[in-house]
């Protein structure tokens, strides 16, 4: 029985040290230029972004690869109207106020660093983007510029159509 125990517990931790993965960092969130205002709460912005960052990781990593980023910055596309009554967490988005994320990241392979950067990403033609403005998604702006650049940086000369 100990010896069956020991097999299964190699199998699976040997499988978990080969699977790609993102780790996410919010650095100094508090003092973001707009994620965590009136309107949205600084924990569904990190959690939103989070996640969609695991997913694309799930999709463009090599197994053994891991992707460190730290988030410095995000500025939702976008202002708010807290003026209005009855509306007061209106988000207007026009193209003079597109999203702006600023990060950094370091991606290693089995133990050792193969590359890192420092980005600030920006789409001045995000509202021409015919998946974004069909979705509800409260977040589609800024998950489309990681879209973009996720698969800039590490698809590794896949096609994704």
């Amino acid at each position: 029985m100990f010896g069956i125990a020991t097999v299964l517990a190699a199998i699976v931790l040997s499988s978990a040290s080969g699977n790609a993965g993102v780790n996410v960092r919010f650095l100094g969130a508090g003092r973001y230029t707009d994620a965590g205002s009136f309107d949205t709460s600084r924990a569904s912005v990190e959690a939103a972004l989070r996640s969609h960052l695991d997913r694309l990781g799930r999709r463009y990593l090599a197994p053994g690869q891991t992707l460190n980023i730290d988030i410095v910055d995000v500025d939702l596309a976008g202002y708010l109207q807290p003026w209005r009554y009855g509306a007061s967490n209106l988000r207007v988005v026009t193209g003079a106020t597109p999203p702006r994320i600023e990060l950094r990241y370091v991606l290693t392979e089995r133990g050792r660093r193969t590359r890192r950067g420092e980005e600030r990403l920006t789409d001045i033609n995000f509202e021409m983007n015919p998946s974004a403005r069909l979705s509800s998604d409260r977040f589609v702006y800024e998950k489309a510029l990681l879209d973009d650049w996720f698969r800039r940086t590490f698809s590794r000369g896949r096609q994704d159509f």
